[in-house]
């Protein structure tokens, strides 16, 4: 069963709205063995609306339309369906009713509100419970056409109140499973020539897709078929054979993030955390604070960016900065004891460097990050080197940074 999913808005196509619609139903969809083949942004105007319908309903089975129902002129999704499918705009007195209560009283009802009420004639309508714009199913030639409101909020409870429990009605999806592994200690390229002969004995219903990371690598096993059980069983067939060839290598066996594998060590050993950064800027702080229930083990941070906050609030000596220089394992090494020191902490991690794109020395060149991990008194230092980038070099010391302290708790068990 494949299924398209068109988004409309010139808000989209500028860049002005980040489209985490299209996102969300590829996820949704997949549980239920639906296959998203392709995602189409398209403006606010009729004709580009229409050929998108054109191409996409030669394609697929099932197509998903967002955006464009709102009660302004911009909004043009109805009308444009309306032409499509050769029927027009009628007023549906629900629809209506729903309006009245969403908006409630503090909203008064005025033309354009009334105007959400004229929906499609030949469809069938579904209200929505938490917006004003309704839902518009088309069932035309074995072919089904779904138009949603394209505020997340309405999308998502329309989709997993409505959508889905009716498409689950209509349809025997099958099903696709996934199964994904974090793998560390390789390039893309390097992980693809290891895997080579076992990638090349896949069977035709399983695909192997390559998602990298900075640091890391996320392989991802996609098993489609029929019978669940056959397919479960062919899935662990191959995912032992990896288990086989890559061993230590895989850092986890499901697709999270290097801060939650941290954290979830953190409060089964019951250990704290401090980090102390210069050049990532407190983005090791915010990755490990952006997990909930962090508090349990972040005792704080400190971003010592300059000479004299390394040295007042870390307490590394000007000695080791004139003798070693900033950018330093010397530095790094006595930045993540202060931190510990500062924190009352177990653990830190600690980051010096030159992200760039400006900063750099004969002796430290733009790409060059020392980075330090320490869980009482056993340090790790690491120099990360090569220029990719501020975004990309401040983004791969974070994942080092985690996946040392990592290395470090997993030998503490």
């Amino acid at each position: 069963m494949f299924a398209e999913v068109i988004t409309v808005g010139d808000e989209l196509l500028i860049g002005q709205v980040v489209d985490t619609n299209s996102a969300w139903i590829g996820q949704i969809l997949n549980k239920c063995g639906i296959e998203v083949v392709r995602i189409v942004s398209v403006g606010d105007a009729e004709g580009e609306i229409i050929e998108a319908l054109d191409e996409a309903i030669k394609k697929v089975d099932i197509l998903f339309i967002t955006g464009g129902l709102g009660p302004t002129k911009d909004d043009i999704t109805k009308n444009t369906l309306c032409k499509y499918f050769g029927t027009e705009l009628v007023f549906n007195q629900q629809v209506f009713d729903n309006i009245k209560t969403v908006l409630g009283d503090k909203t008064p009802m005025n033309a354009l509100n009334r105007s959400q009420a004229m929906v499609p004639k030949n469809c069938t309508i579904i209200n929505n419970r938490v917006g004003t714009a309704s839902i518009s199913w088309f069932d035309v030639d074995g072919k089904v056409v779904i138009s949603m409101p394209g505020v997340p909020d309405e999308m998502k409870t329309v989709m997993s109140c409505e959508i889905i429990p009716r498409l689950k009605v209509k349809y025997h999806t099958g099903y696709i499973l996934h199964h994904t592994f974090v793998v560390q200690n390789y390039a893309e390229s390097d992980l693809a020539e290891k895997l080579k002969s076992w990638e090349s004995e896949l069977p035709e219903n399983i695909k192997l897709a390559y998602l990298p990371k900075p640091g890391i690598i996320r392989l991802r096993l996609t098993a489609r078929g029929n019978d669940e059980s056959t397919l479960k069983l062919c899935l662990d067939t191959q995912e032992t054979k990896l288990r086989n060839i890559l061993r230590s290598d895989i850092l986890v066996e499901s697709d999270v993030p290097p801060e939650v594998l941290v954290g979830n060590q953190l409060v089964q050993q019951a250990k704290s955390v401090a980090t102390a950064e210069s050049c990532t800027g407190g983005a090791i702080a915010a990755r490990l604070t952006s997990i909930a229930g962090s508090s349990q083990y972040v005792k704080g941070g400190i971003v010592a960016y300059s000479v004299e906050v390394k040295e007042k609030l870390l307490g590394v000596s000007s000695d080791i900065i004139n003798k070693y220089g900033v950018v330093s394992k010397e530095t790094v090494i006595a930045m993540v004891k202060g931190a510990m020191h500062a924190c009352c902490a177990d653990c830190a991690v600690a980051t010096t460097g030159v992200a760039g794109p400006g900063g750099e020395t004969e002796q430290n060149p733009v790409g060059n990050i020392w980075i330090a991990a320490a869980v009482g008194k056993r340090i790790i230092t690491k120099l990360q080197t090569m220029d990719r980038g501020r975004t990309m070099n401040i983004e791969k010391a974070v994942n080092n940074a985690l996946l040392m302290l990592h290395q470090l708790l997993t030998d503490d068990k």
